[in-house]
C-alpha cells in the first residue's frame, strides 16, 4: 500500500480533507485529521468514495454522435462549431453552463476564455441553483461576497440558529462539530427554523416550523422584537451602517406584533417570542443558513433579512458570531471567486463597474469585455430553447435533472444546434443530447484547488492515473481556446500555473477595496503549490522578505466593509408569497431535498453499495391526515403532479411534514428510475435579483398510481425494465436491485420472468413458488450454488425486506439452511437479518439495532459502543434515538397493560 495522498472530498461545501490510500485495485479512504473542516471526520458519502472509483459507465474516449474518435477531431469540431455560430450570429449565440464540480482553475479558464477572449457573459453555473441568493444578499449588505466566519465559530457561539438546513444530513461534519460542542458547553442552545421537522431537530432546543416562505415575516419580527426592546447596538450602527431605520421601520410595519408574526409564520407565538428572547440573550449568535433559504424567489431578500439582525445588533466580526451561508457545493465558493457567474467578472469584481472592467482587460490583456449580465441558468436555457443560444458547452453537470421546468431544459437541448458536453460519466439524462462528449478527469483523477464554506482553499490532489484518454477540464478547455484562435492567454501547462495568475489577478489594482486577495499565493512555486496545505482567505502579500503569506479567519473584525465608504447596508426586506400559490387543482406544496446517503444525480454516489441501503427509492412523504384523506396509503405507489410534470414514487409518512406539504429528494434520474426526476415538477420562478429557482415551493397534487402487482428483484446481471410500469435501479454488493410494479398480469409468471430476463439454460438449479389464487409468485435462480438471482412478485407492496436475500450474493454457496428460507425471504435466524440499513458508515441495520436495544443498550452511546452505529458521521443517530424511544414507548405500553388492579379495572 502506498503513503496517503491528501485531497478532498469532492461533495458538500464543508470541504473535508481525504486521505486517500491506493492499495493495488482498492483505494481505502479516511478523513485528514490535519484538515481544519473536518479534524479526521468523514460523513456516510466521504467514507464510501472508495467504492465509487471503478470504470463502470465512464466516459473513456471522445465522441462525435455515437462515433469514437481522437482528441484533435473532437477539439477541432467544439472549436469550428462555437467559432461558425459566433461569426453568424455574433459572442451572445454561444454559451458555457458550468458546475460547482470543477476546479477553481478549471472554473478560471472557462470564465476568461467566455468573457475575456469570447466576449460574452453568457458563462453560468449549477451552483446558481444553490448559492447565487447567498453571494446576492453578501453584496447588498457588505458590498462584496463574503462569508465572514469559520466553522470554529459554530463551537463558540452560545446561540446557532440554523435556518432553512439539514445539517444532520447535508453537512454532517459541522453537525457533529456542533454537537460535540454542546457536549463541551451545554449551555449552548441550537433553534431549528424549518418547514420540516427534519433529522436536524434532533439536536433542536426550539423547532419553528413555519410555513413555506414566510422566513422574511420571522426574521423581520425578530428586528422590529430587538428594536422595541431596546437591544440594538446603536453604536455599531452609527458608525459602520446605513440603512437601519429604513430597515426597522419596514419590519415593524411588514411583521406587525409577535402574534400577527406568528400567525403569518404558522408558528406557536409563545415558542416565537421564546426564540426572540433567546436571540436577544445571547451575545455570541450564528446564524447558518443554506438551500432552504436560497432556494426561493424571494431568497436574496431572506438572506438579507437574516444579515440585518446581526447587524442591527453588531454580532459579526467577532468569535462566534455572524450570519453563515453554507454552499452545496465542494467548489461553489471558488467559482464565485473566478467569477463563474454571469452577472460577475473574475475575482470579485463587477461586470458593472468600468474600473473593475478595465483591470481585467488590462490584465488579460484583451481588448472588450462585456458590460452587461449574461444569460442566467433559466435565462439560458430558455434561449436555447427559443434559438437565442445556438451552441452550449455543459461542464462537469447534469442539468436535465438539476434544472426546475426540467421538461423545457431537455427540449432546449433538442433544440440547441451544438450541444457539446465534458463529463467523466457516458450515460446521463444530458449526455443524451450531446452531439460532442469530451471525457473529463473524474475525483481522484482532479488536480487542482477548492474553496470550501468558511473560504479554506484546500488542494484536490490525483492519486490515480486518468482512466482512458480523459483529460483535465481546463486542459481541454485551453486546446478548444487555441484551436479557436486565441493562442495567447491560455499557453498553461499545469494547474499551478493557472492557479498563480488567478491569484496575481486578484491583487491586481486592489489596494485593500476589494475582500478578495491570493497576492501572498501569486508567486507560488510548483513545489510550494504541490504542498499548499489549507488556508481561509483573503491571503494578502507578506510585508517582510522571509515572512510566509497567512490567511485571514475572520473578516470584518476591523468593522470595515466593502463598499465604497466601508459601511454595511441594512436592506429593508418585505415579504413576498411566492410567485405560484396552491389552489384547488394543486392543494399541496412541493418541497424538494436532499437525502443523507445521496449526492446530486447520483452519478458518483450511486455506484456506491452502501449509500443505496438506506433510503434506497424516491419517495413522496407526506403527512399521515393528508395520505388520509387523499385515499392514500404508506408503502403503495403515488403521483406527484403540478403545472410543469409529474412523478411516481412510493408514498411515505414519515412524521416531519407538515400538513399541507410533501417531500421529494431530488437525486434519482432517467438513469436510476424510470419516472422520479422531481426538477420536471418545480416551477421555473426565480428570483429576480439572484436568478435562484422557487425548488421549496411548487403547488401540487398527489393521487394514487394504480398498479396490479409489486415486485422486486436482485440479480448479478442486468436485467431489462421496458416491460414493467414503474422501476428504480438500485446499485448493491454484486448484485444490482430493481424495485418494480405493473399494471398487466401476464398469463403466467413463469413464462414472463423467462422470457424477459431470466432465461438461462445453464443454470443448475431453478426454485419457484406460485400461489395463483393470491397472486404471489417467487422464483430463485442458482448457478454452481451460489444465488444469481431472485425475483419476488405480490399483488400488494408488503414484500419480505430485501437486507437478508442482498446478504446471499456475497456467500460462495447457499447453504441448506439459507435454500431453505430462500422463498420465504427471511432467515431462520432472525439475528441474521439485521433489517434495512440505518448506519451506512458501518452496515448497521435496523433490527440489530433494535435487538440491543433490547438488550439493554437504552441511549445512543451505548449502542455505538455495542454496534458502532451512529459513532462516525453521526447522521444515523437521530433514527437510532428514535428507534430507543420507540422500543421504550412499547415496553412502557406493555408494562401497563400488565398492571391489574385487584378489582379488574385497568389502570388510566
Amino acid at each position: 500500500m502506498n503513503g496517503p495522498t491528501r485531497t478532498t472530498c469532492p461533495y458538500c461545501g464543508v470541504g473535508c480533507g481525504v486521505l486517500a490510500r491506493v492499495a493495488g485495485a482498492e483505494v481505502h479512504i479516511s478523513g485528514d485529521p490535519a484538515h481544519p473542516a473536518n479534524r479526521g471526520a468523514l460523513c456516510s458519502k466521504g467514507a464510501a468514495l472508495g467504492e465509487t472509483l471503478q470504470p463502470t459507465g465512464r466516459l473513456l474516449r471522445p465522441r462525435i454522435g455515437a462515433r469514437e474518435v481522437g482528441w484533435d477531431d473532437a477539439l477541432r469540431k467544439v472549436a469550428t462549431g462555437f467559432r461558425r455560430v459566433i461569426e453568424r450570429h455574433g459572442a451572445n449565440a454561444v454559451a458555457f453552463y458550468v458546475s460547482g464540480q470543477l476546479l477553481t482553475e478549471d472554473y478560471y479558464v472557462a470564465n476568461k476564455l467566455m468573457k475575456g477572449f469570447i466576449g460574452s457573459a453568457n458563462i453560468d453555473t449549477n451552483s446558481r441553483l444553490c448559492m447565487s441568493s447567498a453571494v446576492a444578499a453578501h453584496k447588498r449588505a457588505f458590498g462584496e461576497d463574503l462569508v465572514g466566519v469559520t466553522y470554529e465559530d459554530l463551537e463558540l457561539a452560545d446561540l446557532v440558529v440554523l435556518v432553512g438546513s439539514n445539517t444532520a444530513w447535508c453537512h454532517p461534519v459541522l453537525y457533529q462539530r456542533i454537537i460535540r460542542a454542546r457536549e463541551r458547553r451545554p449551555c449552548m442552545r441550537v433553534v431549528v427554523i424549518d418547514p420540516r421537522r427534519t433529522p436536524t431537530c434532533d439536536l433542536a432546543d426550539l423547532h419553528l416550523p413555519l410555513r413555506s416562505g414566510t422566513d422574511v415575516v420571522l426574521f423581520n419580527g425578530l428586528l422590529a422584537w430587538l428594536s422595541q426592546q431596546g437591544l440594538l447596538n446603536e453604536e455599531f450602527l452609527d458608525a459602520h451602517t446605513r440603512g437601519a431605520a429604513r430597515a426597522v421601520l419596514v419590519a415593524e410595519n411588514t411583521a406587525g406584533s409577535i402574534l400577527a408574526a406568528a400567525h403569518a409564520c404558522g408558528v406557536d407565538a409563545s415558542t416565537l417570542q421564546l426564540f426572540y428572547e433567546w436571540f436577544g440573550a445571547s451575545e455570541r449568535v450564528i446564524s447558518m443558513f443554506s438551500q432552504g433559504v436560497n432556494q426561493s424567489s424571494s431568497g436574496t431578500d431572506k438572506a438579507n433579512s437574516i444579515i440585518n439582525v446581526h447587524l442591527a445588533t453588531g454580532r459579526i466580526g467577532r468569535p462566534g458570531m455572524g450570519p453563515f451561508s453554507v454552499t452545496g457545493q465542494p467548489n461553489a465558493m471558488g467559482g464565485r471567486e473566478v467569477g463563474g457567474l454571469a452577472n460577475m467578472l473574475a475575482a470579485h469584481m463587477e461586470l458593472d463597474n468600468e474600473e473593475h472592467r478595465a483591470l481585467v482587460r488590462q490584465f488579460w490583456g484583451v481588448s472588450e469585455l462585456p458590460e452587461r449580465p449574461g444569460l442566467k441558468a433559466i435565462e439560458l436555457f430558455e434561449a436555447m430553447y427559443d434559438g437565442r443560444v445556438k451552441a452550449v458547452w455543459i461542464m462537469a453537470t447534469n442539468p436535465i435533472v438539476s434544472l426546475p421546468n426540467a421538461a423545457r431544459a431537455r427540449e432546449a437541448l433538442e433544440r440547441c444546434e451544438l450541444v457539446v458536453v465534458s463529463d467523466c460519466v457516458a450515460a446521463t439524462d444530458t449526455t443524451a443530447y450531446a452531439h460532442v462528449l469530451l471525457p473529463a478527469h473524474a475525483w481522484g483523477e482532479k488536480d487542482g484547488t477548492v474553496t470550501n464554506s468558511d473560504r479554506h482553499i484546500s488542494r484536490q490532489r490525483a492519486f490515480l492515473a486518468p482512466a482512458g484518454e480523459a483529460r483535465a477540464d481546463w486542459w481541454i478547455i485551453c486546446q478548444v481556446a487555441r484551436r479557436m484562435g486565441y493562442t495567447r492567454g491560455f499557453e498553461f501547462e499545469g494547474p499551478e500555473q493557472i492557479f498563480a495568475e488567478h491569484a496575481a489577478l486578484s491583487a491586481y489594482g486592489n489596494d485593500g477595496g476589494r475582500a478578495f486577495d491570493l497576492g501572498g499565493l501569486a508567486m507560488l512555486s510548483a513545489q510550494d503549490y504541490a504542498d499548499l496545505e489549507p488556508v481561509p482567505w483573503p491571503v494578502r502579500k507578506a510585508l517582510g522578505v522571509d515572512e510566509r503569506p497567512a490567511g485571514t479567519d475572520r473578516l470584518f473584525t476591523d468593522r470595515r466593509f466593502f463598499h465604497p465608504d466601508q459601511r454595511a447596508r441594512l436592506v429593508a426586506t418585505r415579504p413576498r408569497a411566492p410567485r405560484y400559490t396552491r389552489d384547488e387543482e394543486y392543494p399541496l406544496i412541493l418541497n424538494t431535498g436532499r437525502i443523507r446517503d445521496q449526492w446530486h444525480s447520483m452519478t458518483r454516489s450511486g455506484l456506491a453499495p452502501r449509500l443505496g441501503s438506506h433510503l434506497p427509492e424516491p419517495y413522496i412523504d407526506m403527512h399521515a391526515a393528508d395520505a388520509l384523506s387523499f385515499g392514500l396509503r404508506q408503502g403503495t405507489l403515488v403521483r406527484a403532479t403540478t403545472r410543469w410534470g409529474s412523478l411516481v414514487a412510493r408514498l411515505r409518512t414519515s412524521g416531519e411534514v407538515a400538513r399541507g406539504s410533501i417531500f421529494v429528494p431530488i437525486h434519482w434520474s432517467d438513469q436510476w428510475a424510470s419516472d422520479a426526476r422531481v426538477g420536471a415538477l418545480v416551477n421555473p420562478a426565480a428570483d429576480p435579483i439572484s436568478g435562484e429557482p422557487e425548488f421549496k415551493h411548487t403547488p401540487a397534487r398527489v393521487e394514487p398510481f394504480l398498479v396490479a402487482w409489486y415486485g422486486f428483484a436482485l440479480s448479478r446481471g442486468q436485467i431489462p425494465m421496458d416491460n414493467v410500469s414503474w422501476w428504480v435501479r438500485v446499485q448493491g454488493l454484486h448484485f444490482t436491485r430493481y424495485e418494480m410494479a405493473g399494471r398487466n398480469v401476464p398469463g403466467s409468471w413463469e413464462g414472463w420472468v423467462r422470457r424477459f430476463w431470466l432465461n438461462s439454460p445453464d443454470a443448475a438449479e431453478w426454485i419457484e413458488y406460485e400461489d395463483r389464487a393470491a397472486g404471489i409468485y417467487r422464483v430463485a435462480l442458482l448457478r454452481n450454488e451460489r444465488l444469481e438471482a431472485c425475483v419476488f412478485i405480490s399483488p400488494r407492496p408488503d414484500l419480505p425486506e430485501r437486507g437478508w436475500l442482498a446478504g446471499l450474493f456475497s456467500a460462495a454457496r447457499i447453504t441448506v439452511q439459507s435454500r431453505a428460507s430462500l422463498l420465504s425471504g427471511r432467515a431462520r435466524d432472525p439475528a441474521a437479518d439485521t433489517g434495512a440499513t440505518v448506519c451506512a458508515c458501518f452496515g448497521v441495520g435496523r433490527n440489530a439495532i433494535k435487538a440491543a436495544i433490547a438488550d439493554g443498550c437504552r441511549d445512543t452511546r451505548a449502542v455505538g459502543e455495542r454496534l458502532k452505529a451512529g459513532t462516525n458521521c453521526g447522521s444515523c443517530v437521530p433514527e437510532i434515538r428514535r428507534l430507543i424511544a420507540e422500543t421504550a414507548a412499547v415496553t412502557n405500553d406493555v408494562a401497563r397493560k400488565d398492571q391489574v388492579p385487584d378489582d379488574g379495572t385497568a389502570i388510566a
